[in-house]
């Protein structure tokens, strides 16, 4: 039996994480240009009470969005990458959340009110924020599909020396059935 002192553990294929943090980004950029076509690019960071179903949006909103969904995609494209995309959402959207929950009188008044709204945040957008936040978790946290790699390492060579020292075992040659007696034709 031949015992590997070496074995590595590798990521194998396309993870589960990946497509999950693509699928993320594209509905990010998705949502950033259906947006822009609801909102248009005046009034960057004003109140203008357009939603896009039932969450408020306007050009900063969007260009958070379109932003968020782009990182996504070229995150997407590694494992640890898509993870590391899970703990951006997470931290991004739960502090988006919590501020939101300001912002809306719902935790406790907004300590930098001199900032205003510029995202115009709603009620509705809170809890999408939340809801962000816990897919972020599910994206870092996600488990992946490994497979061990075992490296053996070459045969060991014997030395001349050491030849004669060496313990041989007798082959055991198979067993034959009784040989055939079998004779050539013979010409007269």
């Amino acid at each position: 039996m031949t015992r590997a002192n070496k074995a590595r553990i590798k990521v194998k294929g396309l993870q589960p994480v990946q497509v999950l943090a693509g699928l993320t980004g594209i509905a990010f950029v998705v949502a950033g240009i259906i947006g822009f076509t609801r909102t248009g690019f005046g009034d960057f960071a004003g109140h203008h009470h357009t939603t896009l179903l039932g969450f408020a949006i306007n050009p900063l909103h969007n260009t958070v969005h379109l932003v968020v969904g782009l990182v996504g995609i070229m995150l997407a494209t590694g494992s640890g990458l898509a993870r590391f995309y899970g703990w951006l959402l997470l931290l991004g959207y739960g502090a988006a959340f919590v501020w939101g929950l300001m912002i809306t009188g719902a935790l406790s008044s907004n300590p930098v009110s001199a900032v205003g709204n510029p995202l115009d945040l709603n009620t509705a957008d809170n809890w999408l924020h939340l809801g962000l936040a816990v897919l972020g978790l599910v994206i870092a946290m996600l488990p992946a599909r490994k497979q061990v790699l075992i490296e053996e390492e070459p045969p060991e060579v014997v030395e001349p020396a050491q030849a004669d020292r060496a313990v041989t075992e007798p082959i055991a040659l198979p067993k034959h059935a009784a040989p055939e007696t079998h004779r050539e034709p013979t010409a007269h």
